[in-house]
């Protein structure tokens, strides 16, 4: 079997709010470049120190590409590709209970997905446009967008790479560093430059890390995936808690408006939440602290094991104090200040709506069901932008995606446009909050679907809850398997696809977790959700039990103390959960 990019075992339920824990005391090296030197301890290491997979990109284009998918060098295929962009496809057709028991090459097709990278979710029409050509060209209409603000394409032949590949960066897009061990997309603030209350723009920390150390070879062979966040925005909306390293806007009371620095964040089967490292960074210092981390992850990180090859798993051996000390010490060379928290955020961070910026102008932030749309649905909605007299636009950590730039007398013509191409600027607070991963359509680790059964639970629960006030949106996440692509473990009702025995019949269905999740107006602090022994839900029953735990919460929450749905989930009984 393949390395996996993610790690599928399944770990007993977490406390809210825990560290990761740190790998057992061992005999053996971990891999840790600078204490165990840097000779490979498995295969996955062994390839990526041989070529880590930047060169691979000639292969494609040269060899690959006019030889067909037979050409292709298996450990090109399953590793060395991933770094621009492209993992093979499931096989349709294969039921989740092989998932784990076949091959890679039993249950890959001879298509790809695509992942198109869109650092802090900075949109042009041209761009979309090109991305929308594409889609339709080469991947049968196919386009999903992400909770990491990519823009993922399917059905994608090693023969139309490199084609895409020209389209795309005559437009300034790129599949550079997508996927694999490498530090993947940035996540921005979708509002970043335009929104009235933004603290600080992080578009040019941003724009600086990607052009200086996307490509790097110096950062292409890290121990696994790197997840980075930067807002400049008080509702804190890049999911911060969650990604390796994250800079949250702040205002020092002394040296004025930077970042909160955070780090170890990461959810899959060990699920861990980031930790202040007590620091502040001003503007021009976010590039070289965040190269510092990345570095400190390169040098430092666990390497033996795969399962034990994030950022987390360090930090919860060393805790945030000697991570700020070598960070220091061994990378910048400069002691950093000590820096405040950021306030709670008091709005969401989803951005859905109509929002006034800066300027006069407005935004409106639209959701699509749980991030699925279709090319010539983009090449439309590129059309309808450009009629309202804008060319940009932003996608969001939460499948959603921002119009920027609207004259207020054209406000309410694009939102009707985008209702009629299924982008309701207006959703339902279920279709608002609900999201969903790839699924078993094309994901080889998928057990379950998640799409599909996540839309038509929508479309049910608008119709079962529409006379019920609901006092905020309800974080419905959909995964189909352990891995949390989803967020799973941070929603208020996260579903983890595995296959579960109902009335005494193995069925494809999904765990439950309540009362999850990060930053926003509606909790005081980020946390982990809960699971109930033996609460588990068949796959075409998502609106069912939805419909009854959140008439239960709706029936038992405190009104007067405004409780929210994840408040109520922790106190709640067993019983009541069911």
């Amino acid at each position: 079997m393949s390395i996996s990019d993610t790690d599928t075992r399944a770990t007993p339920p977490r406390p809210e709010g825990a560290r990761a824990r740190p790998p057992r005391p061992s005999t053996r090296p971990n891999g840790q470049w600078k204490i165990d030197g840097t000779t490979p301890l498995n295969g996955n290491e062994e390839w990526k120190q041989v070529d880590n997979g930047l060169s691979v990109r000639e292969r494609i284009e040269q060899t690959y590409s006019k030889g067909g998918f037979a050409s292709i060098d298996p450990t090109d295929l399953h590793g060395r590709f991933r770094v621009w962009g492209l993992y093979t496809q499931r096989k349709p057709g294969i039921d989740g209970g092989r998932t784990a028991t076949l091959e890679p090459h039993e249950l890959e097709d001879e298509y790809f997905m695509l992942r198109v990278r869109i650092d802090g979710g900075q949109l042009t029409t041209e761009q979309l446009r090109v991305v929308a050509g594409i889609s339709t060209e080469f991947g049968r209409d196919t386009a999903d967008l992400t909770d990491r603000q990519n823009i993922q394409l399917h059905w994608i032949r090693v023969e139309d790479i490199p084609e895409i590949w020209r389209r795309l960066e005559a437009v300034g897009l790129q599949t550079t560093e997508a996927c694999g061990d490498v530090p993947r997309v940035i996540l921005g603030s979708p509002v970043a430059g335009i929104a009235a209350d933004e603290l600080i723009d992080p578009t040019a920390q941003i724009d600086e890390i990607t052009s200086t150390f996307i490509g790097d070879e110096s950062l292409a062979n890290l121990p696994r995936k790197f997840k980075s966040a930067i807002t400049g925005h008080p509702s804190q909306d890049v999911v911060h808690e969650i990604n390796d390293v994250a800079f949250v806007a702040v205002d020092h009371p002394e040296l004025g408006v930077g970042y909160d620095l955070w780090v170890g964040g990461g959810l899959s089967t060990t699920p861990a939440l980031a930790e202040r490292l007590g620091v502040f960074v001003s503007p021009e210092r976010v590039a070289e602290a965040w190269h510092g981390v990345a570095q400190i992850f390169r040098d430092y990180g666990y390497r033996r094991l795969r399962n034990k090859a994030r950022l987390k798993f360090l930090l919860a051996e060393w805790g945030p104090v000697k991570f700020r000390q070598v960070l220091q010490d061994e990378y910048l060379g400069y002691a950093l200040p000590d820096g405040p928290a950021a306030p709670k955020p008091k709005t969401h961070g989803d951005h859905v709506g109509v929002h006034k910026q800066k300027d006069g102008r407005f935004y409106i932030g639209a959701t699509p069901i749980v991030g699925r749309i279709s090319g010539p649905s983009l090449a439309k909605l590129a059309d309808l932008i450009e009629a309202h007299g804008s060319t940009r636009l932003r996608t969001t950590p939460h499948q959603k995606v921002v119009i920027l730039d609207i004259p207020e007398d054209r406000v309410e013509s694009l939102v009707a446009g985008l209702d009629e191409l299924g982008l309701q600027a207006r959703p339902s607070l279920i279709r608002r909050g609900t999201i969903a991963c790839t699924g078993i359509e094309f994901c080889k680790l998928a057990i379950v679907e998640t799409k599909a059964y996540a839309t038509a639970a929508v479309l049910d629960l608008e119709k079962r809850l529409e006379k019920f006030d609901l006092p905020h949106p309800i974080a419905l996440h959909v995964n189909g398997c352990p891995n949390s692509c989803a967020r799973i473990q941070t929603a208020d009702i996260g579903l983890k696809g595995q296959l579960v025995t109902i009335d005494g019949e193995q069925v494809p269905g999904y765990q439950v977790h309540l009362g999850g999740g990060l930053a926003s107006a509606d909790r005081d602090e980020a946390g982990l959700g809960r699971t109930v022994r033996g609460l588990k839900v068949a796959a075409d029953g998502i609106a069912d039990y939805t419909e009854r735990v959140v008439k239960r919460f709706l029936a038992e929450r405190d009104v007067a103390a405004d409780e929210t749905f994840a408040e109520w989930a922790h106190r709640a009984d067993e019983e009541a959960l069911q």
